[in-house]
């Protein structure tokens, strides 16, 4: 890791003198592929209101660490209440007669709702306001290297699960002939979804983490004609979108998970355009 930012600091700009800037860009340039990735299994399951309730909820897991003396750390406390939301709406999901959307706006709106008022008494809410945009220019190495380790443990899942994860989103049927345990594979991806959101929101900000993985995605899907040509460019609109969202950051001392997403809006918006032209 040392080589690298040494690597990034030679480079002939402004901000890369920096050690934030050079941690920035390295976490940019792990995470953005992550969410690329994550974000194509997403949208092809069409669970993208599903990584926005998570992100949202994790005010409820900060108001949980808040009470159990985890203030200041509460990582692991919103951890452990997005695995277990995860696996709350799955299973509600599969016994409750209400619709998929219907089932993760009721669990989402309580949840947030749980978390405000338990952050808000007395005043304190403020406080924890970092949350809601993050703050990417702040990560450390220590924390950079918990990123390495969770986007090792998505490219084990990825690897062992992406065909019974397509299979599932793209035809429940094949897949129960296939024995393929439909409802076990759909709550092992809402569980890995909830940790890559949960461990990203500290840096990347509740209000915009779900579009920094929709997006690419989705600007992907409007002109990819392969699942290889979906994923890659899914990756390689994320990676640019991050590191141009990054620097123009630095530039206009603005948030920067903010800043990428403007970037991904327009990928989308030209996907959007390019698909027409193309379809003529």
């Amino acid at each position: 890791m040392t080589h690298i930012t040494s690597f990034i600091g030679i480079l002939p700009f402004e901000w890369a003198h920096y050690a934030f800037m050079q941690n920035a860009l390295l976490a940019v340039l792990i995470v953005t592929p992550l969410f690329a990735f994550l974000g194509c299994m997403v949208v092809n399951n069409q669970m993208a209101f599903f990584s926005d309730a998570i992100g949202h909820a994790g005010l409820t897991g900060i108001a949980l660490g808040a009470l159990l003396g985890m203030a200041e750390t509460p990582l692991w406390s919103m951890l452990v209440f997005a695995v277990l939301m995860a696996v709350g709406i799955t299973v509600l999901r599969r016994y409750s007669a209400a619709s998929s959307d219907t089932v993760i706006g009721i669990v989402m709106s309580f949840t947030v709702a749980c978390g405000v008022v338990i952050l808000s008494r007395g005043g304190g809410f403020n406080k924890y306001s970092r949350y809601l945009i993050g703050d990417l220019l702040s990560i450390t190495r220590g924390e950079i290297l918990s990123l390495i380790l969770v986007a090792a443990l998505f490219l084990v899942f990825w690897l062992s699960s992406f065909n019974r994860i397509f299979l599932v989103s793209t035809n429940t049927s094949l897949a129960r002939s296939r024995r393929v345990n439909i409802w076990f594979t759909q709550g092992l991806f809402a569980c890995i979804t909830a940790l890559v959101v949960t461990m990203s929101i500290q840096w990347v900000g509740i209000l915009v983490i779900n579009a920094l993985i929709i997006l690419p995605a989705a600007a992907a899907r409007n002109l990819a004609r392969s699942m290889a040509a979906y994923l890659w460019m899914a990756a390689g609109m994320s990676v640019i979108a991050g590191v141009s969202g990054l620097i123009t950051s630095y530039y206009w001392s603005s948030a920067t998970g903010a800043t990428i997403v403007i970037f991904g809006m327009v990928f989308y918006v030209g996907s959007l355009v390019a698909g027409r032209v193309r379809g003529r």
